[in-house]
Formats: C-alpha cells, sequence, structure tokens
C-alpha cells in the first residue's frame, strides 16, 4: 500500500478538523494496525503525518484519534526486506504497516542514518548487481587461487589418524554396500600380496604404508580402489579378468600406490569440502556441512580423481615397475584389455574411474619406453 492523499472524503475525515485541528485534507497516510500499549488488541489504523510535524493514528472506522506525538518521539524499525515496519510512540503503543515504502516517503526525516544506507540499497537496483557481481568474483578466486593453497595447508596438518579414520569408513561403507568377501582362493591372494609388497617396497611409505585387502566387486566389477591411508583394495573380477598378465595387476596396483603416494584422495576430499565451505559460508551454516564431507568416510566413494591426477598415477606406475623390475608398460596393456572388453564408455568398471582413453594408453606405452630408453643410456 502506497501513500494515499485525501483526495477523497471519508467518513473518518469528512470533517478535516476532527484530529486537533492540524490535519490538513492533503495530509499523507498509512494504512495498518494500531497495537494498544501492554495489550494484545489491535485497531484497523491510519498513521497522518501532519504539516507541522505531527504524526497520529486514528481508527478507521470511528475516525478518533488513537495516538498522537511529534516526529522526534517517535521511533521506526529498520527496513529489512518485505518484514512490516513497527512505529513506536511514547506511549509504548505501536502502529504496524507493511507499506514500507511509504514509511520511508512519509516519515523519511525520522529514520537514522544506519536505515537510510540499507534502504537506498535496497531501492538502487544496480548497487544491488554490482554487489552480486563483486560476491561473484570473490567468490571464484577463493576457489581458484585460496582452495588450492588451503588444501596443501590441510594436508600438511592433517595428523596421521585422520587419513585411517576417513579409510575405515570408506572400506565400511563399501563392504556394506558393494562389496563382498572374495572368493579368490588363499595361494592366489597370497601370491599376489607378495608381489604387491615387493612392489611397494619401492614406494616412500615402504611396504609395511600400504595394505592389500581382496574384495569381490559386484556392481563396480573389474576394479580397484586406493584410500587415503594406504589402503588398497583389488577385486576378484579384476584379478580374472587379467589372467596370467601377473605384470598387469601389479601395473594398476602401482597405479593405486601413485594415488595414496601423491595423496590423491586427501587431496579431492579436502577440495570437496572447501567448495562445499565455499557455498556454505554464502548461503550459511558452514558447521554441518563441511563436517559432513570431512567426517564421513564415505564421502570419498563419491569423488573422482582429476585427470592431471589419473596422468600422475599413470606415470607413477610406470616409474615404480621399473624400479621393481617389472615391465612398466603393464598398465598400458591392461586398460587395453579393458577397453576391448568394456569400450571407452566407461561403464560398470575400473573404467568409471580409471577412463582407459586411446590417448591415454598412447601416452602410458610412450612414458615407458622413454624411461626404459633412459635406463638403458644410462647403463651404457
Amino acid at each position: 500500500m502506497s501513500i494515499r492523499w485525501n483526495t477523497k472524503a471519508r467518513p473518518w475525515a469528512r470533517n478535516t478538523w476532527t484530529w486537533r485541528g492540524s490535519i490538513l485534507a492533503s495530509d499523507p497516510e498509512l494504512e495498518g494496525k494500531w497495537h494498544a500499549p501492554r495489550s494484545g488488541r489491535d485497531v484497523a489504523a491510519r498513521l497522518v503525518r501532519s504539516a507541522d510535524g505531527n504524526v497520529s493514528v486514528a481508527d478507521v472506522e470511528s475516525g478518533g484519534e488513537l495516538v498522537s506525538a511529534a516526529s522526534a518521539q517517535i521511533r521506526i524499525s529498520r527496513r529489512v526486506g518485505s518484514v512490516p515496519r513497527r512505529i513506536f510512540f511514547p506511549d509504548q503503543s505501536m502502529f504496524v504497516t507493511r507499506d514500507n515504502d511509504g514509511v520511508d516517503r512519509l516519515l523519511g526525516a525520522s529514520v537514522g542514518r544506519g536505515t537510510k544506507w540499507l534502504v537506498e540499497m535496497e531501492r538502487f537496483r544496480p548497487r544491488l548487481a554490482i554487489a552480486v557481481a563483486l560476491i561473484a568474483v570473490l567468490a571464484f578466486a577463493v576457489y581458484r587461487y585460496a582452495v588450492p593453497v588451503l588444501v596443501e595447508v590441510a594436508i600438511a596438518v592433517t595428523p596421521d589418524v585422520v587419513p585411517g579414520l576417513m579409510s575405515s569408513g570408506a572400506l565400511a561403507t563399501l563392504d556394506e554396500a558393494v562389496l563382498s568377501e572374495s572368493e579368490l582362493d588363499a595361494e592366489r591372494q597370497q601370491e599376489i600380496t607378495n608381489g604387491f609388497k615387493a612392489l611397494a617396497a619401492h614406494a616412500p611409505r615402504g611396504s609395511d604404508g600400504y595394505t592389500l585387502y581382496f574384495r569381490k566387486g559386484g556392481a563396480i566389477g573389474p576394479n580397484a580402489l586406493a584410500l587415503p591411508d594406504g589402503t588398497i583394495i583389488i577385486t576378484d573380477e579384476l584379478i580374472i579378468l587379467a589372467g596370467d598378465d601377473d605384470d598387469s595387476i601389479y601395473g594398476v596396483l602401482g597405479h593405486e600406490i601413485g594415488h595414496v603416494a601423491d595423496e590423491h584422495s586427501l587431496r579431492r576430499l579436502y577440495r570437496a569440502a572447501g567448495i562445499t565451505g565455499l557455498i556454505i559460508l554464502i548461503g550459511g551454516d558452514i558447521g554441518s556441512g563441511v563436517e559432513d564431507v570431512l567426517i564421513q568416510g564415505s564421502a570419498l566413494l563419491s569423488l573422482s580423481y582429476s585427470r592431471d591426477q589419473e596422468r600422475d598415477a599413470d606415470r607413477y606406475s610406470i616409474e615404480i615397475m621399473h624400479r621393481a623390475g617389472r615391465d612398466p608398460e603393464a598398465i598400458a596393456r591392461f586398460f587395453e584389455v579393458m577397453r576391448d572388453r568394456f569400450g571407452d564408455t566407461g561403464k560398470g568398471a575400473i573404467l568409471t574411474t580409471h577412463p582407459a582413453t586411446s590417448e591415454r594408453i598412447e601416452e602410458a606405452r610412450r612414458y615407458a619406453r622413454e624411461i626404459t630408453a633412459t635406463a638403458k643410456g644410462g647403463d651404457g
């Protein structure tokens, strides 16, 4: 309801001298409700500011004056969106109206400085657009530059117990929802475990820094997963698919060792937490959202490695396989088997988390040959 002028005759205002003779027919008015002091009673009323600066409230039905005070004696609530405004009188009565624009125009001189700038910001849309644009730029800058730095800081200060808690939570979730007990015979498990330990001995953590688990993959099929604390899971389906090519199995395990050594799982988790925190910080309630991402180990399962992280893990597999005296091209050979079996779609297998494109296979083979040639050159 905007401010209206008494240009029409009304039952309560036919005699313009009804209110102390101070309210002229041209006085602006506001419609709302008047609340009596120390009472829950409210009355449909109109508020008028007269030419001499007095502010009066009249009963709509009777036209009788309910309260009157000088402008300097009243208090006006701050404007916040479309929240109704409250005008307080010295006798503790209150006039309430939803006509925010009318309050600002009628009683603008009584609105404090602290309120005026907020009102102006709300009215002047270009300023709001500029503010939104600045927030967007700031959010992008935080995402692009601050989050990566904060991720590295978080990794540096993460206690050893935290990756363990995350990994145990993720493993428990997998065992409950997807994986089942391995059906691979104990002798074959021990054979692969021994080869894995020999391979891991060439990683910075050493063989004791990694633990290999065998599981039946179920819905995820032939796959291998690395968790932050050095836990590595390999499925029966992957081992069966590799057949007699043990080096291709170790090539995959070397790839997973690379993810752990470069702390890719922690990086993707902390990055997700940082982005989540940024979004929640803008929207509110930052505490619970980031807590859910960090504490629930199952969050690891919903995050994918970046293309660069996958490429780095491929290179790590090639390097560690070479150091261990195994075929450094094995990872490329296994991805070729996966590609031939499942195509480049990445559906239902290791390709979901480890996309085996032809370009990636070619790059792995090229790097393996480069490593081999460099080693031969050094021996010569």
